[in-house]
């Protein structure tokens, strides 16, 4: 059923870069909610593999010096979730990894692999683009990390060097304090089901709860990776919340965004459903930074 060349399990962090050095074209298994996938679809042939799952240094929330939030790169979709420092500072997270799959995947799929898959379409991806989130990464020459923006390369591509794994995704506190978001998701089904565009939204209200002091909009499936979104971004910053704000938004983002045509919708579809989606989550993020959506 499933043709592996050989098996390789880490003991550590230390010891899971060894291994990578050791064996350079082992790739890294961790849940292994994809990886198993293309093996038994035949898509990856007598593969070595290094598995990291038994390390629980990687696993859990943490708060780190100065607030920065660190979500270690094997903490299920469903610890995340449920996490109380996630509920209490970036809610939005846990609503937008419950999107992924059934249960059964939540359970085993890691923020770590929807991450280094590199698909413009997980459900985390355009979430942790809203919070500018870090990557931290661990290898030969020590650890770095790496911006998220700037960690997806292209299309199935990321920023993962010879040797390297993911350790952990950082949020910084001036990320997420005063921060309420929103993300939808826009699938064909309501469940178990890959995105046709995802959308995520952050704002931050200016003293009063009426004017949008910052914002930050980014998308999934809207490009070969996930983006950011500078125009409608900077064209709604400092305005009042309301529907006229919210058009401008919907009206701008036909600039920040590249759809493709695809088996699952066409460009035009979702160039549609792109305006549609950043109004409804500029409206709900708005109503849960304590605003009026109006």
């Amino acid at each position: 059923m499933y043709d592996i060349k050989a098996l390789y399990e880490a003991e550590n962090i230390s010891h899971a870069i060894q291994l990578l050095e050791e064996h350079p074209d082992a790739r890294v298994i961790a849940g292994g909610s994809d990886i198993l996938i293309k093996i038994r679809e035949g898509k990856l042939r007598q593969p070595e593999l290094v598995s990291i799952y038994g390390l629980d240094e990687l696993r859990g929330v943490s708060v780190k010096e100065g607030g920065t939030l660190r979500i270690g790169s094997l903490t299920s979709f469903s610890h995340i979730t449920k996490n109380p420092l996630i509920q209490k500072h970036i809610p939005v997270l846990g609503e937008a990894v419950d999107k992924v799959g059934g249960p059964q995947i939540r359970n085993i799929g890691t923020i770590g692999g929807n991450t280094c898959n590199g698909v413009t379409s997980a459900d985390s991806a355009s979430t942790l683009f809203a919070y500018d989130a870090q990557v931290e990464l661990a290898g030969p020459k020590g650890v770095r990390t790496v911006p998220v923006q700037e960690f997806y390369i292209k299309a199935g591509t990321v920023d993962l060097q010879h040797g390297e794994i993911e350790t952990a995704i950082l949020i910084r506190k001036d990320s997420y304090e005063g921060y309420a978001g929103h993300y939808i998701k826009y699938a064909m089904r309501n469940a178990m089901d890959i995105a046709t565009l995802g959308c995520s939204v952050n704002v931050k209200l200016a003293a009063g709860g009426k004017h949008l002091e910052d914002v930050r909009i980014a998308f999934g499936v809207a490009g070969p990776v996930p983006l950011r979104c500078p125009a409608a971004e900077q064209a709604v910053k400092g305005r009042a919340a309301g529907e006229e704000t919210y058009r401008l938004a919907a009206e701008a983002i036909l600039q920040d965004i590249h759809p493709r045509d695809s088996w699952r919708a066409s460009r035009a579809f979702r160039e549609h459903i792109s305006q549609v989606l950043v109004k409804r989550a500029l409206a709900e993020a708005v109503l849960r930074a304590g605003g009026e959506a109006r």
